[in-house]
């Protein structure tokens, strides 16, 4: 080759070793920077120059002309990658779980400085103190005063759980918002990167160009949208990134789909579910609105599947809050109706709530049901009897007394006959097949939102009395009713074979949810353990380390320190000529 063509050799080493000198300082100007993921250049032998082809000979003669840049790449493991997002989404649905567990713990353990097992063991002391002198006006009224507070403290935990679903309810929102943004943000950048790297090829051949920058933050999307849900996804040939979210396409060529939010009007609760697979009508200003039904089709999750890690049912923070929000603010007639197991049981809030509401049914109507049976008896062996007895203006007549009253609703009403009678709860029916509750009116339940004390033993306790139509004292009621809080007839829920008596069942429901709890925490625990391990085994393969590209550097500043000498050897071969000649 001539001494001429020798010099571009030489400038292909500088050109090069210039281009991997400035890779390896990005790296390391990088070090740090959150989502950054190391390059490395990738060099190729330039094409060969045949300067005489002889099919005698052996070989052909050829002259190398150096070395050419052939991208910069960045160095990712693809199955670390898959392996971190999905166990990465597993952790923060148990995050979630753990955190729920906790906030209504925090609630049933205090409240407003003093616990609420502490209002019912006031109660049961109330009823024992009483139970020993039904008579007396003094254990009347405490009895009366611990019963209104026994009310109120648990309309206040009630309250707590409710305004703590509202604040899960919010979370979704938040969620499905941020999860519409990450997808448009994907989109974006599949445009930005398919005009750097396609481009250029469809314009100039080849593309010596790599968007590893965007590429970056492509992926750092991807990394937080598996933390919401179970993705899926792949790159195709033009470098767009597809993206599937619970089986359901998300980003799909150069389309973002939408996650649209349907509030139900009854409980302000939202329902996460795909706009493409729900048909819409326009409103007067042009708007699109989704109807109940259609968002039901279209739900993004299955709330009724068990949740699985074999399954990968148990993956993403934005189905573990729609879990632990439930889809109502539950009662005690949720532990009775058929969707329990698969419905009830995988919510938090719902469980705990109708576990609480069913305590405060059972005590409430348990006490009202003793004193109107020995109303009742007392009637029925003197017509005349007002024992336990008050008159009511609506009926025109006497009715029992009732310590726990509904709000919405009387206890009873009138039988037709000028008498009176007891006003049936409506816990409803829930149908399988559509899954709804018919027949359901929670107006006539006895629940906790639903209770006030009697306004007249308020003012006046000792119109309980406790004292028969001959003056006998009578200690029956209360031994009943003494009996009732101790006897061990009720259990938690359906699947929960332990009874527990009054006195115990609060102290059982904190401590099955201590026991969730626990068990969450170890789950999490375990999670994060087996991210961090994910997560260190990948970094290891895509993040900076100084040694390694100060070593990199070194040997490139040594490539250029060579290619340059090669050319002052050559520079110098030919002033020796030019000299020579010259002369």
């Amino acid at each position: 080759m001539p001494l001429m063509g020798s010099l571009y050799i030489g400038v292909s080493g500088l050109q090069t070793s210039q281009n991997a000198l400035n890779t390896t300082a990005h790296n390391i100007s990088n070090l740090d920077t959150q989502g950054y993921v190391r390059q490395q250049v990738q060099q190729g032998t330039a094409v060969y120059n045949t300067i005489q082809y002889n099919n005698k000979a052996v070989s052909n003669q050829q002259i190398g002309l150096g070395v050419v840049y052939s991208r910069t790449r960045q160095v990712r493991d693809t199955f670390l990658d898959s392996t971190y997002r999905k166990e990465s989404g597993r952790s923060a649905f148990y995050e979630v779980s753990y955190d729920a567990i906790g906030e209504i713990e925090s609630l049933l353990d205090e409240m407003n400085g003093e616990t609420f097992e502490e209002s019912i063991q006031d109660l049961w002391t109330s009823v024992q103190e009483l139970a020993k002198d039904p008579s007396s006006a003094v254990t009347q009224g405490l009895f009366v005063e611990r019963c209104s507070e026994f009310v109120a403290r648990s309309q206040s935990v009630y309250e707590g759980l409710r305004e703590y679903q509202s604040s899960l309810n919010q979370t979704v929102k938040t969620h499905v918002d941020r999860i519409n943004e990450i997808a448009q943000e994907i989109k974006t950048l599949n445009d930005a990167i398919r005009n750097i790297e396609i481009t250029n090829i469809a314009n100039e051949g080849i593309s010596f160009e790599k968007a590893n920058d965007l590429r970056d933050s492509r992926n750092a999307y991807l990394d937080e949208l598996s933390k919401y849900g179970n993705i899926t996804y792949s790159e195709d040939a033009d470098c767009t990134v597809w993206v599937q979210l619970e089986g359901e396409d998300l980003v799909r060529g150069e389309i973002a789909y939408k996650i649209g939010l349907y509030q139900s009007p009854e409980t302000g609760f939202y329902t996460p579910f795909w706009e493409k697979n729900a048909k819409f009508i326009l409103d007067t200003e042009g708007k699109k609105v989704y109807t109940e039904e259609e968002a039901n089709k279209a739900k993004v999750f299955d709330l009724k599947r068990v949740i699985s890690s074999d399954l990968n049912t148990d993956i993403g923070a934005l189905k573990s809050t729609l879990l632990a929000r439930g889809d109502h603010a539950a009662d005690y007639t949720d532990l009775l109706i058929d969707r329990y197991d698969y419905e009830i049981s995988q919510s938090v809030c719902m469980n705990v709530m109708a576990e609480f509401d069913q305590l405060i049914h059972g005590i409430a109507t348990t006490i009202n049901g003793i004193l109107a049976d020995a109303a009742y008896a007392a009637r029925q062996e003197n017509p005349s009897s007002h024992y336990l007895m008050t008159f009511d203006d609506k009926l025109n007549t006497y009715v029992p007394i009732q310590v726990f009253q509904k709000i919405a609703s009387d206890g009873y009403s009138s039988d037709g006959a000028g008498g009176y009678q007891y006003n049936e709860e409506r816990p409803g029916v829930y149908d399988p097949a559509t899954g709804k509750v018919t027949g359901y009116v929670n107006e006539s339940l006895y629940t906790t939102t639903n209770l006030q004390i009697n306004a007249e033993l308020l003012q006046q306790p000792t119109k309980l009395g406790f004292v028969l139509i001959d003056g006998s004292v009578d200690y029956g009621v209360m031994e009943k009713i003494k009996a009732a809080f101790e006897d061990e007839a009720s259990t938690l829920n359906p699947n929960v074979k332990k009874k527990s008596s009054y006195v115990d069942y609060y102290g059982d429901l904190v401590s099955q949810i201590a026991n969730s709890g626990y068990v969450y925490r170890s789950l999490m625990d375990s999670q994060q353990a087996t991210v961090s391990a994910a997560d260190n085994a990948r970094e290891q393969i895509i993040g900076v380390s100084q040694d390694e590209e100060l070593t990199h550097m070194i040997k490139f500043q040594n490539a250029y320190n060579a290619s340059s000498r090669y050319i002052n050897v050559v520079d110098e071969m030919l002033e020796h000529i030019i000299n020579t000649l010259g002369m």
